[in-house]
């Protein structure tokens, strides 16, 4: 049988990506989508949440509503992990991206609020609502600014480079 991706066989390569080629991978998986999954932990456990959300750099930003179940987990551990990735067709395909960070949850008259909210399209949620686009939504935002990430492209084994990239906020914590 033949291969049709024959550069997906052993061995593995270990390569690294330097630091401004795998952000921007990454910048570019955070924008080209916009659902992930947020993974909190709380009284009753894990729970994994499919959440629409907003880049900004590499923070990733969604509205909440106050009283539900991922912001009560956030209330009780703002330690958060949300997987992003790529539509797949096959092993050569895949892309995503695992952050790992501290969730902030910003009402709307945090001092901080103004700064990501300018990077949150409201505007869509609230055509989809029937809302009118001259009063802008009061909601909750969460902000997860990424200490770390541990991206995957196979497609960079092609150009010799592993698979599985990792990123640290600090340049001096690459691993």
């Amino acid at each position: 049988m033949p291969l049709t991706n024959p550069w997906l066989s052993e061995p593995m390569p270990a390569k690294r990506l330097d630091r401004e080629r795998l952000e921007e991978r990454l910048l570019n998986l955070l924008s080209s989508q916009n659902m992930c999954v947020l993974a909190t932990t709380g009284p009753d456990g894990p729970l994994a949440t499919p959440v629409r959300y907003y880049p900004l750099g590499f923070a990733v930003l969604f509205t909440a509503a106050p009283r539900s179940p991922k912001i009560r987990n956030i209330a009780a551990d703002p330690r958060v992990s949300i997987g992003i990735f790529a539509p797949l067709v096959g092993l050569a395909s895949s892309r995503g991206a695992q952050l790992f960070g501290t969730a902030r949850v910003l009402s709307p008259a945090h001092p901080d609020r103004a700064h990501y909210w300018a990077a949150v399209r409201w505007e869509n949620e609230h055509a989809e609502r029937g809302r009118a686009l001259s009063e802008p939504p009061e909601d909750t935002l969460v902000v997860v600014e990424a200490d770390r990430i541990v991206y995957t492209e196979h497609w960079l084994r092609r150009e010799g480079f592993a698979p599985r990239q990792f990123w640290r906020r600090s340049a001096n914590d690459e691993s």
